[in-house]
């Protein structure tokens, strides 16, 4: 453990510590990693093994399945692109996607799929950005016949078989009405697989490709990608989704020979990433400073604060705050930050400990990431238990309310 001091109490490291531990030694936890920062002081907590069963224990190089957490970083793709004036926020998609061109609508989102009306508008790049294009994970309407479809296409991560190559998926994607007409509803995760779509397309390179040399290489990433190498695969924990019924501990995606044991056919913008904390941190910090890392810019200042700030109405997000507060059963009281920026949540309201302007996001996987500009504080918890459980949300609660009390002032 590092010592405390410039911007957080001995003690408060202390508590943090042994919050983090009393998860560890429950069972219920088999390992983690946090690493809290501010200013120029870094605190990385290594607890526990990478197996239930022991095994190796948790290194602060370990590596881990981001899932949801893959947006707020993915999203920086698409960025550097609107930087560059090859995008525009307001330009229809037509030009890259034409698959989603003179798109149909459902007259009701939980009705049959040919009762259909027209957009009344282009898709948008802003649409697609903001995640209200009109097409996504509504998890409060499983068992529609759009959600069906969306499973049955394989649009979807986290199934069995694994998503298609990007034009087959998009496809599959164009085959489907929207849920909602574009820009008027916000809604979960398609849209950040589809601007990797989009990044791909516009730059004639593979969308991993792109990150690499824009994102992760000039921020010194060099554990961040949608693939584990096999040099590397050591450092990646099996991921668990235990028994919700009985706890037991089932290996959901193991390392050797897993779903990230090699490249995939679709790198998932909106969940396939693998990384570290100290990568993690890295990409957050850059965020608090601006889009600068040292002396290079990543991305431009306005930038940032676009992706950073909420970007929704109350109508465009009503069902987002929805699934927060009212289903609990699937968000496990994770999700009530007020609003949403660009690939992330930003709290519009103060909740729990974390003020206003907080942004970042958790993963279904147990990572949680997020950086504070009125503190300077970028905090990172990873760990190998996935959401079928509530344990890992509340480990997430719990490191997020000891890291703020440990805060010196």
């Amino acid at each position: 453990m590092e010592n405390g001091g410039n911007g957080f109490t001995g003690t408060g490291l202390r508590r943090l510590h042994d919050v983090l531990a009393r998860h560890v030694d429950s069972g219920k936890i088999p390992g983690l990693v946090a690493l809290v920062s501010r200013g120029d002081e870094t605190h990385v907590e290594a607890l526990g093994t990478m197996r239930h069963d022991g095994g190796a224990p948790m290194r602060r190089d370990t590596i881990f399945r981001m899932a949801s957490t893959s947006k707020p970083v993915s999203v920086a793709a698409a960025m550097i692109l609107v930087d560059e004036c090859r995008l525009r926020l307001d330009d229809p998609v037509r030009e890259w996607l034409p698959e989603l061109a003179d798109r149909q609508v459902l007259r009701r989102f939980d009705g049959p799929l040919d009762d259909t009306v027209p957009a009344r508008r282009p898709i948008t790049v802003r649409d697609v950005l903001t995640s209200t294009f009109g097409l996504g994970m509504d998890m409060t309407s499983l068992g529609t016949p759009i959600m069906n479809a969306v499973f049955a296409q394989g649009l979807t991560p986290n199934l069995p078989e694994p998503m298609p190559e990007p034009d087959e998926w998009m496809r599959r994607l164009g085959e489907l009405p929207l849920m909602h007409q574009p820009g008027e509803r916000w809604q979960y995760h398609i849209g950040n697989d589809l601007l990797g779509v989009l990044v791909a397309r516009v730059t004639g390179q593979p969308f991993e490709t792109f990150l690499r040399e824009r994102v992760f290489e000039p921020l010194g990433m060099t554990d961040t990608g949608f693939h584990v190498p096999a040099d590397k695969i050591d450092r990646l924990p099996p991921l668990y989704a235990p028994d919700p019924r009985t706890g037991e501990f089932t290996v959901w995606d193991a390392a050797e020979g897993g779903r990230w044991s090699l490249p995939p056919a679709f790198p998932s913008g909106g969940g396939g990433l693998v990384s570290t904390v100290d990568d993690y941190h890295a990409y957050f910090r850059m965020l608090l400073n601006g889009g600068l890392h040292g002396s290079e810019r990543i991305l431009s200042r306005p930038a940032v604060e676009l992706m950073t700030t909420n970007r929704l109405t109350p109508e465009q997000q009503a069902a987002r705050h929805a699934m927060a507060v009212d289903n609990v059963h699937i968000s496990h009281g994770q999700g009530q930050h007020g609003g949403w920026g660009l690939g992330m949540a930003v709290r519009t309201y103060r909740g729990d400990y974390a003020p206003i302007g907080q942004y970042g996001w958790d993963g279904g996987s147990g990572a949680s990431s997020y950086a504070d500009p009125a503190n300077q504080l970028t905090g990172v918890l990873l760990t190998q238990v996935g959401a079928s459980v509530p344990d890992p949300m509340r480990l997430m609660h719990d490191f997020w309310t000891t890291l703020y009390q440990a805060l010196d002032d």
